[in-house]
């Protein structure tokens, strides 16, 4: 009797020739045998080995590795290697941004080997692809640029998966059901990668905090935060150690200080500001000039170097300002109380006291600590009331007293009575302000005005409505002078010889390919671009954010004029800030929000008690993590406003809304809202009139029977398809275009 032979299972392994390539690649100094690869790719059975060893002979062959000694092979290292910053999209494949590359490196979903978003990596480029672009492939990971996701689990009798929320990570993360840390099925949660073996297809993790069911709002929120990194509270010894501080305002430290509680100072800020870290102070001079002071809360008074208090302030660096919450950079009894500016308060502060004439000129300058007493506290809107009372104050004698003060402004029902020489003071520092700003904008500034949105919350932080913030007088007022600050601040240290270690938040000059991609959108609106040299470069793009004031295209131009700057960050290295137009700047202003700030402090303190320059290279890597920091803490507020969006539209899903479009690809179409800001996407696959083809010169997706098209910029009307909290994705519905109402 005949026996049926068991037939083997193939056992295939994927991607061999690239996971072989990667081992040696990686440890180009190294010699390994197929036993050593084999352990490496987490398989012990025959028919893996032979194709280990199959592969190793063809490699030989091709000469791309080399046996070193009787089967130990080496990778031969004829190909140069580069370093760059993978950004994948949602579909899986990538590009890699480096800097020793014009364009970025296209890289295949084959070709990642392992590599997840944002990870610095080792490529090579091994074809030019049919386009013309450059495409490589990803031999080793530099560095991962995060191991904690989060995301949905979804659980199994004996293990886990959890689907990240991103569109950017492209792979679930594999749990074992004894490191589930007792999630519940469905529940959202914080996962930590801990290992992807070779041959997994999903990396491996373990859940490391459960945030609760998906959708609920205190569960969204902590999930924005736990996504960045970012913390959601103070571990309580750093509390405990907060509240220990003395932060009484002692005679001892007074006399220390220069006094200058007796001078006229007050604050303005939002009506809804809890913590207050500037004021001015105002003196109209025998001289006829005026002494102005910009006061800044001491927080490096209390903020001490080398302790837990001070460790926990430079790992955040940053406050982070949530939609519906503050989540600081200092404990409360800092941040609000003994830092905060508050009205008919005793506070120590460190100030840049200035002597400007009636052209607003700084004739003379003093930098030191303080002591000072807050006489009135404004909110933007009574400041405003104030100017706007007073129609002719640009054109006043504001030296005298020839000015009509208005006895009281009402604010949201609230009788605040005034007084005439703050009210006097705030005109004056309005007329000198509007006189700074008109220098700056000589110089090269460019005003970027873009507007805010904010939200009306009830109780239950619901969003009951949608605004937008936009910068008046009074708001320009204080941002001239805390310029006027930070500007003297950097340059008072950075003129000296030698040179000083300081701390600079630099701007570079835009890139001219930005600038270049900017001009083909904004030539749609019929808007046109200087470039010649840097101020023709910044007249024409002051006349273009003026030119789109108040139309449907602004918040578009706007965040596309934005888009094509160069960012913004901290560095020893002083640049200059393009967007002020200034050769030095720093940041000096807001230490209660801002680590740079405090460090700024403590280095001008140090230089004016005579100390000598501390290393450049510490300061450099702190300046990096600032700067990584405030780009985390960005992208959380944009998440929260774009969270807090879509919670709105959830509640007027059968409302048509006329938008613009505002993005054009070959996957659909961007709309945002004209009224409330709120950008959704159109999906092509959901244009059933057509087969719309993407137009990449045009801008447009284009149908191919009937031509319609629909256009970066054409208004249309739109509503709701599905608003997904989880994803952070509104789905728009395309009703057609928008006829104006003659």
């Amino acid at each position: 009797m005949s026996r049926n032979k068991k037939k083997k299972s193939s056992n295939k392994i994927n991607n061999l020739t690239s996971s072989i390539l990667a081992i040696l690649k990686k440890e180009k100094n190294k010699s390994f045998n197929y036993k050593q690869i084999a352990a490496i790719l987490n398989v012990d059975d025959a028919s893996s080995r032979n194709q280990i060893i199959k592969t190793l002979h063809k490699l030989l062959a091709k000469k791309e590795i080399e046996e070193v000694e009787r089967g130990k092979f080496k990778a031969v290292i004829n190909t140069q290697y580069y370093t760059g910053i993978l950004d994948l999209s949602g579909r899986g494949s990538g590009y890699i941004i480096s800097e020793e590359f014009d364009d970025d490196i296209f890289v295949a979903s084959n070709n990642l080997n392992k590599a997840l978003d944002g990870d610095q990596v080792e490529f090579y480029l091994y074809k030019r692809r049919k386009n013309g672009r450059l495409e490589g492939e990803i031999v080793n990971i530099v560095k991962r640029s995060k191991n904690d996701y989060v995301g949905v689990i979804q659980l199994q009798k004996n293990f886990a998966f959890v689907i990240a929320d991103s569109n950017k990570m492209h792979k679930d993360i594999f749990v074992p059901i004894n490191k589930t840390l007792n999630a519940e099925d469905g529940d959202k949660v914080l996962v930590q990668l801990e290992d992807w073996p070779e041959k997994a297809d999903s990396p491996y993790g373990k859940v490391i905090k459960v945030l609760g069911k998906p959708g609920e709002h205190s569960t969204e929120i902590h999930a924005i935060l736990a996504d960045y990194g970012l913390p959601a509270e103070f571990p309580p010894e750093v509390e405990e150690f907060a509240n220990q501080i003395d932060t009484s305002i002692n005679k001892e430290e007074i006399a220390k200080r220069k006094d200058l509680r007796d001078t006229l100072t007050f604050t303005i800020d939002p009506k809804d500001a809890k913590d207050f870290d500037d004021a001015l102070s105002f003196k109209i001079l025998d001289n006829g000039d005026y002494e102005i002071g910009i006061h800044i809360a001491d927080v490096s008074h209390y903020l001490q170097p080398n302790t837990i208090l001070d460790e926990e302030a430079y790992e955040r660096a940053t406050s982070i300002y949530l939609v519906d919450r503050v989540v600081p950079m200092l404990p409360e009894i800092l941040s609000n109380n003994a830092c905060s500016l508050r009205p008919n308060e005793e506070k120590f502060t460190f100030s840049a006291i200035f002597e400007l004439n009636q052209k607003a000129e700084v004739k003379q300058q003093w930098f030191g600590r303080t002591v000072t007493y807050s006489d009135a506290r404004f909110a933007y809107e009574e400041a405003q009331a104030i100017i706007e009372n007073n129609p002719n104050s640009d054109v006043l004698n504001l030296g005298g007293i020839k000015t009509t003060i208005p006895k009281e402004v009402s604010l949201t029902g609230i009788e605040y009575q005034t007084k005439p020489e703050i009210a006097r003071a705030v005109l004056i520092l309005d007329n000198l302000a509007k006189k700074m700003r008109s220098k700056r904008m000589a110089s090269g500034a460019i005003s970027f005005d873009k507007v805010e949105v904010k939200f009306n919350l009830d109780e239950a932080n619901n969003p009951v409505g949608i605004y937008a913030k936009t910068s008046k007088d009074s708001n320009k007022l204080i941002e001239e002078f805390m310029l006027l600050a930070n500007k003297k601040v950097a340059e008072f240290i950075g003129k000296q010889k030698p040179e000083k270690t300081f701390v600079y938040r630099i701007h570079d000059e835009p890139d001219d390919s930005k600038l270049a991609a900017l001009q083909n959108i904004v030539g749609r609106f019929g808007h046109k671009l200087n470039f010649q040299d840097k101020k023709t470069t910044a007249a024409s793009l002051n006349k273009l954010l003026t030119a789109v004031v108040g139309t449907k295209e602004q918040n578009l131009v706007d965040t596309l004029t934005i888009r094509s700057m160069s960012k913004a960050e901290y560095s020893t290295q002083n640049i200059g800030h393009y967007g002020l137009a200034f050769d030095y700047y720093s940041h000096f202003t807001s230490p209660i929000r801002r680590y740079p700030d405090v460090m700024t402090h403590r280095l001008l303190q140090h230089y004016l008690d005579g100390g000598k320059a501390p290393s450049n290279e510490v300061y450099e890597e702190k300046c990096q993590h600032c700067s990584n920091m405030e780009y985390l803490a960005t992208k959380a507020e944009r998440d929260s406003i774009k969270y807090m969006q879509i919670r709105f539209m959830q509640d007027h899903q059968d409302q048509p809304f006329v938008g613009v479009i505002s993005g054009v690809t070959d996957w659909g179409i961007y709309v945002e809202i004209i009224e409330n800001k709120c950008e959704g996407m159109v999906r092509l696959q959901d244009l059933k009139d057509d087969h719309y083809i993407f137009d990449q010169q045009e801008y447009a997706v284009i149908g191919r029977k009937t031509k319609n098209m629909y256009q970066l910029g054409d208004e249309v009307v739109v509503k709701v398809k599905n608003a997904d909290l989880v994803k952070k994705h509104l789905d728009f519905e395309l009703l057609g275009k928008h006829e104006p109402e003659n």
